[in-house]
Formats: C-alpha cells, sequence, structure tokens
C-alpha cells in the first residue's frame, strides 16, 4: 500500500509545485510593490494579495492532480498489488478478458469526473466569497 501513496505523490507533487511557484512568481508585481510601500509584512503580502490571486491556479492544479494522481495509483497498482483497478486491469489483459481491463478503465473514468466535478464545485462556492 505505501508504494501506491509514494507513486501517487511523486507524479503530482512536482506538477503541483511548479504550477504553484509559476502562480506565485506572476502575481502583480506593482500590487506587491504598493503594500511594500505601506511596510507591510511578507506574511501580509502573502494572505493579502499572493493567495487571492492564485485561488484559480490552486483550483486548476488540484483538477489536474486529480488525473496525475490517479495515474500514479494505477501505476503502484499494476508493480506491487494483488487488488484493485491497476491490478484487474494487468489480470484483464493476462487472461484476455477484455471485459475486465473495460470494466475497469470505466471506473476510472467515473471516478475522475465525480472527482474533477467536486473540485469545480467547491471552486464555485469558495471563489464567491
Amino acid at each position: 500500500m505505501p508504494a501506491i501513496i509514494v507513486m501517487a505523490l511523486a507524479i503530482s507533487l512536482i506538477v503541483t509545485i511548479l504550477e504553484i511557484l509559476n502562480g506565485f512568481l506572476n502575481t502583480d508585481k506593482e500590487l506587491i510593490k504598493m503594500a511594500k510601500t505601506f511596510h507591510a509584512s511578507k506574511g501580509q503580502i502573502l494572505t493579502r494579495i499572493i493567495i487571492p490571486a492564485n485561488k484559480h491556479t490552486f483550483f486548476n492544479s488540484l483538477k489536474v492532480n486529480i488525473g496525475l494522481s490517479l495515474v500514479g495509483v494505477i501505476t503502484g497498482e499494476f508493480l506491487v498489488s494483488k487488488a484493485g483497478l491497476g491490478y484487474l486491469i494487468v489480470y484483464g489483459g493476462q487472461v484476455f478478458q477484455l471485459d475486465l481491463v473495460m470494466t475497469s478503465v470505466v471506473i476510472l473514468a467515473v471516478v475522475a469526473y465525480i472527482m474533477y466535478q467536486a473540485v469545480v464545485l467547491l471552486e464555485k462556492i469558495l471563489v464567491k466569497r
């Protein structure tokens, strides 16, 4: 089980860090400069300017990570698992049962869609505030 979690984290963590960093670096420099002229602390600049300006970046990163983490989990199950959808895909391929393979892929697609829609709903709720 830990190998599966490590695979999911390894695949999605690097993309998340790079995307969030890119969003932080592209925050409006004039707003940050204005806050510094009013002697705002680094914590205030982060919480009042940078994070609110990057709300959409956070949610887009979550949306991308849904697919990436599922790929990591399935890859981990390919390698070490004795159960799960990844195992069913490998097993179905080995015994030539295409129905197992396709059913697993459809289940993965449905799970990814539900998780994606949950993030979209969460974004609509939180960005309204």
